[in-house]
């Protein structure tokens, strides 16, 4: 069951307070090229992204702001670390919400003109917690970068923006540990009231960043904890979009776009399955049509499971049967069936 917590709005985006679960990414691309970060953050909108960061790590960066902010299709978050006034200027160009780790910005002093200028444009604050920048005195305190010296470093930050009377915030505790970042946002759920923001830090390569991504945050999103989500990969950003709405898709939080599914293959198999499924990903990467294709490689389990689907293909030798809500819709040569299918998905009402 999900947890209600405070509703932000970052740009038109709401946040928590019972709104769906929030798909959010970062680019990767120097923010000083504005026509190469505002080129990736309308692909990953198209994509699905409805949140996006930025990094801003110097000046230049902050005068960046002004020109992506013209261009960008969705709310942009402004990522800082260590000099608080790429904060303030990030927040006087206009951007819609602010992350910083407040153990990095400095003195505390420093932390309270970034409240103020938040405070002054309405603009919320994600407190952001990683295990590998925690201070010095909290891991010796508890032994170890793990939960209990994260939930607790968090607390710190949490009491010192409410004892300012703000209370605009999101928050986040990342670990490079599946468990611990289990543990740890179970913590914060059961304590703070604030939307939280899951991820796994440094997650990595497609393969095992995907799998440590879903092994983390699938638990917690079935508990009805998490606001918005981001599958980090060392990847081209839209991957992590794209796989965060697969994720989101498969716990029964959030639909969009296809789910295409086909089976591991077998001796039975009689056409190039692995081919025709990337074949046909690449082809319908641009379609946001609610639909479940099947994409099977034989005859004994394919027909009944292709009919399972809105639309589905089950391939023969030489040949593959498309079928549309259970019903065949004709049989079809190998050499034209991608095609047809494709055509078939693009035509279908959704």
């Amino acid at each position: 069951m999900e947890k209600e917590t405070r509703a932000v709005f970052i740009g038109g985006v709401q946040v928590g307070g019972g709104a769906p679960v929030v798909v959010q990414s970062m680019t990767n691309t120097k923010t000083t090229d504005i026509e190469k970060t505002c080129a990736q953050i309308s692909r990953l909108a198209q994509n699905g992204c409805e949140l996006v960061r930025v990094a801003v790590p110097d000046e230049e960066s902050v005068q960046a702001l002004a020109g992506i902010l013209k261009e960008t299709p969705i709310p942009l978050i402004a990522d800082i670390h260590f000099d608080y006034r790429l904060a303030l200027g990030s927040i006087a160009a206009g951007v819609h919400g602010i992350r910083i780790n407040p153990g990095n910005i400095g003195s505390p002093k420093r932390v309270e003109a970034i409240i103020k200028a938040a405070r002054e444009r309405n603009i919320p604050i994600r407190i952001g917690v990683n295990s590998g920048s925690l201070p010095e005195e909290k891991i010796k305190e508890f032994g170890s970068p793990g939960a209990e010296a994260m939930v607790d470093t968090l607390a710190d930050y949490v009491r010192f923006f409410e004892e300012r009377e703000f209370f605009h915030i999101k928050l986040s505790v990342k670990s490079t540990s599946v468990l611990e970042t289990i543990t740890a946002n179970r913590e914060v759920s059961s304590h703070f009231p604030y939307p939280i923001h899951l991820g796994l830090t440094e997650a990595g390569t497609l393969r095992r960043g995907l799998v440590n991504s879903v092994a983390a945050l699938a638990p917690l999103l079935l508990d009805g904890i998490g606001d918005t989500v981001r599958i980090s990969l060392t990847e081209d950003p839209a991957c992590e979009v794209r796989a965060t709405w697969d994720l989101l898709r498969a716990v029964g939080l959030r639909r969009r776009g296809l789910n295409i599914y086909s089976c591991p293959t077998c001796g039975r198999c009689e056409i190039e399955l692995e081919k025709m499924v990337k074949e046909i990903e690449k082809a319908t990467e641009g379609i946001q049509k609610d639909l479940n294709i099947a994409v099977m490689g034989c005859s004994v389990n394919g027909p009944g499971e292709a009919r399972e689907a809105d639309l589905g293909l089950a391939g023969g030798r030489g040949f593959g049967v498309i079928f549309s809500k259970g019903k065949p819709l004709g049989t079809y040569p190998a050499d034209k069936l991608i095609q047809v299918f494709v055509e078939k998905i693009k035509e279908f009402p959704g």
